[in-house]
């Protein structure tokens, strides 16, 4: 991916990575600042312009480099962290929360991966217990590998950091870099999925379903520890039709014993998110959808049991002990 801006802090010039990284990757049009959030989601910024040519900004991320995740977030591990080596996506996902968390749409990529890794090593040292660290939270892990290199860092980390994983979460079919690593048992490649009439209609520039399953059957041939992550899982018209028929084309052409972990989550959204984007995609119709909202989470109407209804249906082709509840 080729981008007209590219955004850099001044204090990260010297780094021997943005050096080849710049080498590697010429524009135009490369800036200079002291730091991203002089450019990044200012509040007379608009996510949806932006959007439309998105730049790049190099920084170096100062603090909070890995972070508690909430409490239902898990996949049968107690303990569990998050963390992002970069902010925003290349994908257009209707639903994305991203929309309603920042005014930016340029993508913040923090090239410092040795602050993260040495507090990632702190937090296994002091504990006695494994724990799961999870990226792909404000970005997708492996659209911008060519780019990035996170996986190849990350994954080289854990090779050395038994009893502890990590899940790499994605939605893309970025992976024939993978054949080339040394396969690492506590890493796991875990896969958002829908429906093709759903990623048509919400998952705006993201690989098709077929895509996906394709890659996911290929890793599995590799040795890789695969997840699978039906979540958001969006309701629509013959939702159980279209359900059924997406889980039996998924189990009919991927290895269901050699899956590591399900999760099942339907959509929801910060308040506050789901009024901002509202705004920033008036037209989108599927916002004016029946939805129910507590306090401070907006989520579709319980006309059905969503995640019961996903949990009956892929328990059939797999074992339940194996899924979670997000």
């Amino acid at each position: 991916m080729k981008f007209d801006s590219i955004y850099i802090e001044k204090d990260i010039l010297y780094l021997k990575g943005v050096k080849m990284f710049l080498k590697k990757n010429k524009s135009e049009n490369i800036i200079e600042c002291e730091s991203y959030k002089e450019i990044f989601n200012l509040k007379n910024q608009n996510f949806r312009i932006q959007k439309n040519n998105q730049s790049l900004i190099l920084a170096k991320k100062k603090n909070n480099y890995v972070l508690k995740t909430p409490d239902q977030f898990s996949i049968g591990f107690k303990d569990n962290y998050y963390f992002s080596h970069m902010l925003n996506c290349i994908y257009d996902c209707k639903y994305c929360f991203l929309q309603g968390m920042y005014n930016s749409a340029n993508l913040v990529f923090f090239v410092n991966y040795h602050d993260f890794a040495k507090k990632i090593k702190e937090i296994c040292e002091g504990s006695k217990r494994s724990i799961c660290f999870f990226s792909g939270y404000d970005c997708d892990s492996l659209a911008l590998e060519n780019i990035t290199n996170f996986s190849h860092y990350f994954i080289n980390l854990f090779r050395h950091l038994k009893g502890h994983f990590l899940e790499i979460r994605t939605k893309s079919v970025n992976i024939s870099f993978l054949k080339n690593i040394k396969v690492v048992d506590n890493v796991i490649i875990a896969f958002s999925l829908n429906p093709d009439s759903i990623i048509s209609k919400f998952e705006l520039k993201t690989p098709s379903l077929n895509k996906r399953i394709r890659a996911i059957s290929y890793l599995q041939s590799l040795g890789w520890n695969v997840g699978l992550r039906f979540d958001p899982v969006m309701y629509s018209d013959n939702f159980e039709e279209n359900y059924k028929y997406f889980f039996k084309e998924i189990f009919s052409n991927i290895n269901s014993k050699k899956i590591h972990s399900i999760t099942i989550g339907r959509f929801r959204m910060p308040k506050s998110f789901f009024s901002k984007l509202s705004k920033i995609r008036p037209y989108d119709n599927f916002l004016y959808q029946n939805y129910e909202a507590n306090k401070t989470t907006v989520s579709h109407e319980k006309k059905i049991d969503i995640q019961e209804f996903c949990f009956n249906e892929i328990k059939k082709y797999t074992a339940a002990e194996n899924i979670y509840f997000n």
